[in-house]
């Protein structure tokens, strides 16, 4: 069986099991055995959330109207409020049956994230926000405006599974995958916020959408493609962000990467790389122990084959950890091997967890990573680092909350 096959064998049984009373198992495939994600203390069967109008199908959609007697034309007016006016409150739907609007939000627009709270950084042109889930569950996105762009950092799963040590969701665990509603919630509010005006710079649109906020989005597959072709889909089937501004990243499942070489979508892919050889990558990546490097560069590199899209490779630069010169030579030379201008490197400053030894790269060394890897031909760009006065690595500010919380329950 294939890479390919086993994560789709894999996938489907998980799909089985949500159907049943058993809880998700946290397996991802390797040709070494199966990777055991690293699963949150409270990582139980809590319920699924609320089907909401963005899990439906259009058959779903109608389907539900008609069971509120309500004619199909109703489900596309639904759609253009959502889709096009990023708007729930069916209370002033006046297209609607005055007497059917509380049955249809009800039925289609169930609240799935509830704001907790919120950081504002760059004179307001940051914002992250901390949402609870149905059940308690925590989550984070992040709204960055830049001159010529909106960019939503946006999260696919309740915590991560792969135990990455230098991350602060990373030290969550994986509690449990998020439904497609949860994650397009997080675009509706987003969109809406600059189109009002909420964000630093008057009225706007939001144009990229980046999975790169908690979880790993290839351990939540079918969830987050279902929210992909919907972000990009035009209005009233979608929110019409082009596929090529969306991104997805992912610590390098290699079934994940060919599965989505094969689905037809121009998104660009984001490997979170953070080292340049197998033994440091054992330790700062620990899925690398059942997908390598080259395992993962070989399947990167078959996705901008397949795509024409440029391939990013992000690598948190960590002090005297992975960020000197024999690093980025060594770097150079395995994505040089495949002879082709395929990559963008994005060096990231590390934003460290209050406390931990993973501290971030002296600008010196940042600047020497960069020559080098230009010096060697290979696009690269250092991270701009947004939010550097709030927490603005991801995980942080739920795992902030959370600290506080037991701390006044301590009392």
């Amino acid at each position: 069986m294939s890479d390919s096959q086993a994560f789709r064998a894999t996938r489907e049984n998980s799909h089985e099991a949500d159907q049943s009373a058993e809880p998700e198992t946290g397996i991802t495939p390797g040709p070494q055995g199966a990777f055991k994600d690293v699963l949150a203390k409270n990582h139980a069967r809590r319920g699924k959330p609320p089907v909401h109008f963005a899990d439906m199908t259009e058959e779903e959609r109608i389907a539900k109207a008609k069971e509120l007697g309500l004619p199909k034309f109703r489900v596309k007016q639904l759609a253009n409020h959502y889709f096009a006016h990023f708007d729930t409150n069916t209370a002033e739907f006046t297209d609607l049956p005055a007497d059917k609007r509380e049955l249809v939000g009800e039925a289609f627009f169930p609240t799935l994230i509830t704001e907790v709270t919120r950081q504002v950084a760059d004179d307001g042109q940051t914002i992250k926000t901390l949402w609870e889930l149905f059940d308690g569950s925590r989550i984070e996105s992040v709204l960055m405006r830049y001159p010529n762009r909106a960019t939503l950092c946006i999260s696919s799963q309740v915590g991560c599974g792969m135990g990455c040590p230098f991350c602060a969701t990373g030290q969550l665990g994986l509690t449990r995958n998020m439904s497609t509603g949860e994650i397009l919630e997080q675009v509706r509010v987003a969109a809406r916020m600059m189109a009002e005006g909420e964000v630093a710079g008057g009225p706007g649109r939001l144009s990229n959408i980046v999975f790169m906020g908690m979880g790993e989005p290839m351990g939540n597959y079918k969830s987050v493609l279902h929210a992909v072709r919907q972000i990009c889909a035009m209005p009233p089937e979608g929110f019409g962000i082009s596929a090529r501004n969306i991104t997805i990243s992912t610590v390098g499942v290699v079934p994940g990467i060919r599965k989505l070489a094969k689905e037809g979508l121009p998104v660009r892919l984001a490997v979170s790389l953070h080292a340049p050889s197998d033994q440091l990558r054992d330790e700062l990546v620990p899925m690398n122990r059942r997908f390598n490097t080259t395992q993962v560069l070989d399947a990167a590199h078959d996705y901008y084959l397949a795509s024409k899209r440029r391939v990013s490779i992000e690598y948190a630069l960590m002090r005297g950890i992975n960020d000197q010169a024999e690093h980025a030579r060594l770097l150079a030379k395995r994505l040089n091997h495949y002879g082709d201008d395929w990559v963008h490197v994005n060096p990231i400053p590390l934003n460290p967890i209050e406390g931990s030894k993973w501290t971030a790269s002296k600008p010196e060394d940042e600047q020497q990573f960069l020559d080098i890897l230009h010096h060697a031909n290979i696009t690269a760009t250092l991270r701009d680092t947004r939010g550097q006065d709030i927490d603005g690595a991801c995980g942080q500010l739920a795992a902030k909350v959370k600290e506080r919380n037991k701390a006044l329950q301590a009392k």
